[in-house]
């Protein structure tokens, strides 16, 4: 498949997402209503600017440099997002498809987002602190582990049996017995995040060095290399595809787990939220906990892909993970 931002635009690819903008915006503003909704001008406001951001983007798609380019690539993105979001709009206030309250509409979860703007951005740090604490202990564990266990032989002979049998285990299974060995929520909730990124992280840490090719320790020790060297600065750098393969995955064990982590009578956070309104059946309120969430987490994976182009430079063009 072709790059769609290398080469020069094509008209109706570049009107594509304001075309796409404008549908989203008529569809909002001229159709009635078939759900009782509050008054609130959010979401005609949001799309009003997308449009006039698109039509900027169409613009740039025309002039040279990566800035250009990132417009052509991004710009049939953009274009199936604003559909997806007329879609949305026609299937719940405006066509009434789906109902209500288990399925609100654009403008009522933008609605919610601003009516529990402070909660939900206290929920938002709260849930980062936690995730970050669990995830860094998780994955200090899991290199530790995955270096002696891969390094060492007699690691390996009683670790891997340790490995497979309490690993593959859902960290969430544990929540009785975090809640028994941790005084505080935050602890009990930290050490089942850092447990869900343990397993990931050991396996594929101790795979990568385990498999480092034999040849490039021979020739380092022919240089004169002691242990130490042979581990830090070969073994371990040989094997960073694995581990950041480990460092993904135990990302995505820990979204999961922290949801259930919030549960564990903490008094902020997103998994709380999404739980406090869901007891409510404010629906709207979830959807925006959730938008919340996917940019949350998009965010981290995002920042996690730059950390593995910076650390494997070495290695552009080899990569197609």
């Amino acid at each position: 498949m072709g790059d769609p931002g290398g080469g020069p635009p094509h008209l109706v690819a570049a009107l594509a997402p304001p075309g796409a903008a404008l549908l989203a915006l008529l569809v909002h503003l001229l159709l009635p209503d078939r759900q009782i909704a509050p008054p609130s001008r959010l979401y005609a406001g949001l799309l009003s600017a997308l449009l006039a951001v698109s039509l900027i983007m169409a613009g740039l798609q025309w002039t040279r440099g990566r800035f250009g380019a990132w417009c052509r690539y991004r710009g049939p993105l953009a274009a199936g997002g604003f559909v997806l979001l007329a879609l949305w709009d026609l299937a719940t206030l405006k066509r009434g498809w789906l109902p209500q309250p288990f399925f609100p509409g654009p403008n009522q979860v933008l609605a919610a987002m601003r009516e529990d703007a402070a909660p939900l951005a206290l929920s938002t740090y709260h849930s980062l602190r936690l995730l970050l604490s669990g995830y860094a202990m998780g994955v200090a564990a899991g290199l530790v582990c995955g270096v002696l266990i891969g390094w060492f032989r007699a690691a390996r002979y009683w670790g891997m049996p340790i490995l497979k049998v309490v690993g593959p285990i859902p960290a969430t299974a544990y929540v009785p017995l975090a809640m028994v060995m941790f005084p505080n929520a935050f602890l009990s909730g930290a050490a089942l995040i850092a447990l869900a990124v343990w397993f990931p992280v050991t396996m594929l840490t101790s795979s990568g060095v385990a498999n480092v090719p034999m040849a490039y320790l021979d020739v380092a020790r022919t240089l004169g290399a002691g242990r130490a060297y042979l581990i830090f600065r070969v073994a371990l750098p040989a094997s960073l595809p694995s581990i950041f393969l480990g460092l993904f995955m135990g990302l995505g064990s820990a979204f999961l787990t922290l949801i259930v982590a919030e549960t564990l009578g903490v008094s902020a956070g997103l998994g709380w939220y999404l739980k406090w309104k869901q007891g409510y059946l404010e629906y709207a309120h979830v959807y925006a906990a959730l938008a919340i969430m996917a940019m949350f987490f998009s965010g981290l994976m995002t920042a996690l892909f730059r950390i593995r182009d910076s650390a494997l430079g070495w290695q552009k063009g080899v990569l197609r993970w």
